[in-house]
């Protein structure tokens, strides 16, 4: 997504009841922001305030240059005035109407005698125009929940909303409505806003993120940028990462060290000055040592450690390694050929190399921890 294009929709909310919120983001045509965090965190509160169906106390929302809510104005545009498209987490399809009724509701903006060829359209596009003539009851979670997108998009929206949409599909079905709406999102120029607290589906199909706790945005920024490289040690828990340390940083002349896991390590990203930090260490960073074919990463940042746990994830093992030096612990997985082709086993002694470049530093965030977590990532090892 360019980083120069204006954004589209900006979106500024705070309200004390009847649930704390302090939200801000932006997003522009054609983006598809995740709206993410634990369950209760205001998600859906903040997507019922862009489609009018909740006055927050303060705020402002504007879209395509139409002020849509501001507070100190007292302003606020009723929902019937504001051109959005909502997708429900469980379809909120009239039963007692057609797959093509249902989609002509939300097409008061077209004239009658038009609705029902524009409406065939928008079947077409999300693959249920052969089942226009059937009610909801006879169709499957995951084409009820493509006519919802099909009566969603017949609006001709300034903005989709989509509150956790595929929650209620199986895995199987969840993946296919991915490529479709990834195929979709093509033909559209309109801000999207994806609520979902599945990390992975943040990645598979946002361009950018808005992790939110307790109702406040703790950050915002391209999903890359933000998985990567977490302000503090507090926003990398909320995200999922596991392998986080409280270390000090020590800067030298080019490069400089962090002193964790009983070891000091090269790092790849510079601070102005010696102190005290967090360092995540990321799923890519970590390397295995290898017994039967010796790799150049092996001589950066070496680690000795013993297998505590192995757990099989279908074609790989989650692993948990012991630093028995300092009782940290590191996890990553690694594929079942190569742990077994290393003869790796529980109580067996296990090198890996944490990279340089993948270790991010963020100023400290609690003192009075030396482990921060030490429960399993995703990490990735050499083939």
């Amino acid at each position: 997504m360019p980083v120069d294009r204006q954004p589209t929709l900006k979106v500024s909310l705070q309200q004390s009841r009847p649930i704390s919120l302090d939200a801000n983001f932006e997003c522009s045509n054609a983006e598809l922001l995740a709206l993410t965090g634990p369950s209760g965190s205001g998600k859906t509160t903040v997507l019922r305030a862009i489609a009018g169906l909740h006055r927050v106390t303060r705020g402002r929302i504007v879209c395509n240059n139409k002020l849509w809510q501001d507070g100190e104005k007292q302003l606020f545009v009723s929902p019937q005035q504001r051109r959005v498209g909502l997708v429900f987490q469980h379809y909120a399809l009239f039963p007692h109407l057609t797959v093509l009724e249902n989609v002509t509701t939300a097409m008061s903006h077209v004239t009658r005698n038009h609705r029902a060829g524009k409406a065939m359209e928008w079947l077409r596009l999300t693959n249920m125009e052969g089942l226009h003539k059937q009610q909801p009851h006879r169709l499957s979670g995951g084409q009820r929940q493509r006519v919802a997108l099909a009566r969603a998009l017949a609006r001709e929206p300034d903005v989709l909303l989509l509150d956790e949409p595929f929650s209620a599909v199986d895995q199987l079905t969840r993946e296919k409505l991915y490529r479709e709406l990834a195929q979709i999102r093509a033909t559209l120029n309109v801000p999207m806003i994806l609520v979902t607290h599945d990390m992975l589906e943040v990645q598979q199909l946002a361009d950018s993120l808005c992790l939110m706790h307790h109702g406040k945005t703790m950050q915002t920024g391209p999903v890359t940028q933000v998985m990567r490289k977490p302000d503090n040690a507090r926003i990398a828990r909320l995200l999922g990462h596991k392998n986080l340390y409280a270390g000090l940083y020590q800067r030298q002349r080019q490069h400089g060290t962090l002193d964790i896991l009983g070891t000091q390590l090269q790092v790849g990203n510079l601070m102005d000055a010696s102190s005290r930090v967090d360092a995540l260490i990321t799923p890519s960073a970590i390397i295995m040592h290898r017994t039967d074919k010796p790799s150049n990463g092996e001589r950066e940042n070496p680690i000795v450690t013993r297998v505590v746990e192995s757990v099989e994830l279908g074609d790989e093992l989650s692993m948990k390694l012991l630093v028995e030096a300092t009782g940290d612990t590191i996890a990553f997985r690694v594929s079942r050929h190569v742990a077994m082709r290393n003869k790796v086993v529980i109580g067996g002694k296990l090198v890996v190399s944490i990279l340089p470049e993948g270790i991010h530093l963020m100023p400290a965030y609690e003192h009075n921890q030396h482990t921060l977590t030490q429960q399993a990532p995703v990490a990735e090892t050499q083939s």
